[in-house]
């Protein structure tokens, strides 16, 4: 049996370092690193998600929110996500990361627990707003410390893992929802739904506690008290060497970033891959199931956590096999081409039934997988040149590349109004995405091929010049 279960670990979470004291280190940092940033994304999506769960159980006739303001609610949420992205990932350069990251963490809870108290859209907007601007911090900077502490075998099953962690706080959602809606609602004189977000901000604030005392920043500058001298030196000497300047953030970086094909490539992959996942982000299952009158409260939030539980097991294995195989492509190509089969089924809405309707949403579920393909793949790519404030700017310009056209996607492609006919003109442009998408991985593959070649010929010319000088030095 030992035998079988080691040969499963290493078939999930890969081979474990030859040195004693390197799996020790992988250990801790994937102890304190992975704790927090899962921990600290799952309230971030099981806030996000809150918002559709409290939409269809109450908050819509209580504060006289009309279909399409939801669909503002979301752009509000999603334009402070935006505004906030670039000057995160300058703030980190100048900030530790275990300082900046809990104190976002920190508004959001507060501003989550405000939304509780919201009397009216207008409130509620610039609640989300803000919201949007601290949560900002999190997911692409979870990508960047990830890809600071992690080699480039050891990243997809860390981001997998991260991303299935969001997912697990959608899902979670529903629960919370349901057991509030029924145990709590009338509470105080409060209503179920303004119960779930207050209790959501009440339970996130000991994560920010956790992440001000044990979050470790970066491997250069890690000041954690649990990592001892050597082994902080072990962080920085497994890693591929970064440039000096790394982290300056003056005009030299607007150059480095925007005048090279990294940031244009990356940016359009996330952005596109991005609204591959737009049946499952913009709640299209849950606004169809409201607006057809044919399911109850709990069954609204409880039937639509079958597409995340499908988003979550494919997250984590196309993760999984991202680290095993190195290939990227084969992966984002079979997301794209089950999304098509689910568009093909919703194009026959007036033709098929509640159970074939439901069927294709959590087909579109599938469409998570996409995330540890586009970020694994970035980090590989950025981690190249070894400029850390470079590959800070263009992960999280590719989370705000991907929210602007979140922004007005929902609006335009799958209002409200559309859901009770199956948002045709959000399944067209579906199809669109999946294709443009499979055309954008040769894309990303022509650059991956590219750079690899470049930074294998440069540490060739490094390794001889230090074999030269050395020479020169013994005679």
């Amino acid at each position: 049996m030992g035998v079988n279960f080691d040969k499963f670990r290493v078939a999930v979470w890969g081979e474990a370092p030859a040195s004693p004291e390197e799996r020790k280190l992988l250990r801790k940092i994937d102890f304190f690193i992975l704790t927090y940033c899962c921990i600290a994304f799952f309230f971030n999506y099981l806030d996000r998600a809150v918002l559709a769960n409290a939409y269809v159980s109450g908050m819509q006739e209580d504060i006289d929110i009309s279909g399409n303001q939801y669909n503002l609610l979301v752009t509000c949420l999603s334009v402070g996500y935006i505004v906030g992205q670039v000057p995160h990932s300058l703030m980190i350069q100048k900030v530790a990361p275990r300082i900046w990251f809990p104190l976002m963490t920190t508004v959001w809870a507060i501003l989550t627990m405000a939304c509780g108290a919201c009397q009216n859209f207008s409130q509620l907007a610039a609640v989300r707003f803000l919201q949007g601007v601290a949560e900002a911090s999190t997911y692409s900077g979870t990508q960047y410390i990830i890809g600071s502490w992690y080699k480039g075998s050891e990243i997809g099953k860390r981001i997998g893992l991260f991303q299935a962690s969001g997912m697990v706080g959608t899902m979670f959602s529903g629960v919370l929802m349901t057991a509030v809606w029924e145990t709590m609602n009338g509470v105080s004189g409060l209503a179920g739904w303004r119960w779930s977000f207050i209790l959501d901000g009440i339970i996130t604030l000991p994560v920010a506690v956790f992440g001000f005392v044990f979050f470790p920043d970066l491997p250069e500058s890690t000041k954690a008290f649990y990592l001892k001298p050597h082994e902080k030196e072990l962080a920085v000497s497994r890693l591929p060497p970064k440039n000096p300047d790394g982290h300056s953030i003056g005009f030299s970086l607007i150059k480095r970033v925007l005048l090279t094909p990294n940031f244009w490539i990356f940016n359009i992959f996330w952005m596109i891959g991005g609204a591959l996942e737009a049946f499952s982000t913009q709640t299209c299952m849950v606004l169809w199931m409201k607006a057809s009158g044919l399911f109850t409260v709990p069954q609204n939030n409880m039937y639509p956590l079958g597409i995340t539980a499908i988003g979550i097991v494919l997250t984590l294995c196309t993760s999984v096999a991202i680290d095993a195989t190195g290939v990227h492509s084969i992966y984002g190509f079979f997301a794209c081409s089950v999304q098509i089969i689910a568009c093909i089924v919703l194009l026959c809405w007036s033709m098929i039934g509640t159970d074939a309707k439901m069927a294709a949403f959590y087909m579109a579920g599938t469409a998570y997988s996409i995330q540890p393909v586009v970020f694994t793949w970035a980090n590989k790519v950025l981690s190249r040149d070894g400029d850390d404030a470079a590959r800070a700017v263009t992960l999280f310009s590719m989370n705000g590349a991907s929210s602007v056209l979140y922004a007005f996607w929902g609006i335009a492609l799958y209002p409200t109004t559309d859901a009770i006919t199956g948002f045709f003109k959000g399944t067209v442009a579906m199809v669109v995405v999946s294709v443009s998408l499979a055309g954008w991985i040769c894309v990303v593959w022509w650059q991956d091929v590219r750079t690899m070649r470049e930074h294998t010929a440069q540490l060739d010319r490094e390794s001889n010049l230090e074999e030269a000088k050395s020479s020169h030095d013994q005679l």
